[in-house]
């Protein structure tokens, strides 16, 4: 079943109209017709199977057949600091963290940064990659859109390390296992990616006097945009969701 997002409260028995690109999408590139059912998801996490029953050029008219709480988000709450990468590679950390269950995403300059881009570009990478994220959130049926933050410079997000039942440090230097770290109260957890190069020695300094735990991700070291991945997945792996 197609899903989509909406903004809107919606009942049993509602009629609801879906207009812009998500009406493209449905009668463009789905081709769906009156009859079919799509779900909508609300930002209040319920599921809502719908019905079409109109399809015009002033968008898609379904009617609402049932309202339920939706039950695909995790049970913690994982935000990913991750240093900017350069090409593509953001897009693809972005995609894939919001498939695995990431709740917001938060890019992140450090020392060994290559892509360094300006104020303005940066904000047009801000606005594509949260196209991305909602893209994969409703690819993977995801029961909210992860959001992708403001580019911060890593002495500040050391400073929100506070604001976490648990940050975790992911560094090629060693560390501890995830089963050492991460406790079952823990919740609100924040992890950090290095870019390519790794974190400066004084980089991670600074986080573990900040109060992040330093883990492993094994004896291999991995790329800048294969660690994120393999760390969400061990996270929901670990913490029972991805059961």
């Amino acid at each position: 079943m197609d899903w989509f997002f909406t903004d809107t409260p919606l009942r049993k028995g509602d009629i609801y109209n879906i207009t812009g690109e998500d009406a493209v999408h449905i009668t463009k590139s789905l081709r769906m017709s009156v009859g079919e059912v799509i779900t909508l998801c609300g930002n209040d996490k319920s599921e809502y199977p719908c019905i079409i029953e109109h399809i015009s050029s002033d968008g898609v008219q379904v009617k609402v057949s049932d309202s339920y709480e939706c039950t695909h988000e995790p049970d913690i709450k994982v935000t990913l600091f991750f240093a900017l990468t350069k090409g593509d590679k953001p897009e693809t950390v972005i995609q894939k963290s919001v498939e695995l269950g990431v709740h917001k995403i938060i890019p992140m300059m450090t020392e060994r940064c290559i892509s360094r881009p300006d104020k303005k570009s940066m904000d047009k990478k801000i606005t594509r990659y949260q196209k991305i994220a909602l893209q994969a959130a409703m690819q993977s049926r995801r029961g909210i859109i992860p959001e992708v933050g403001e580019l911060t410079e890593l002495v500040q997000a050391a400073k929100d390390i506070g604001n976490f039942d648990k940050a975790i440090l992911f560094y090629e230097g060693g560390g501890e296992v995830l089963r050492n770290i991460i406790l079952p109260q823990d919740k609100k957890i924040a992890i950090f990616i290095g870019p390519e190069g790794g974190f400066e020695q004084q980089e991670a300094e600074m986080l573990r006097n900040s109060g992040a735990a330093v883990a492993t991700l094994g004896k291999r070291i991995l790329r800048a945009e294969t660690a994120p991945l393999a760390a969400l997945s061990a996270i929901m792996f670990h913490t029972g969701n991805l059961e």
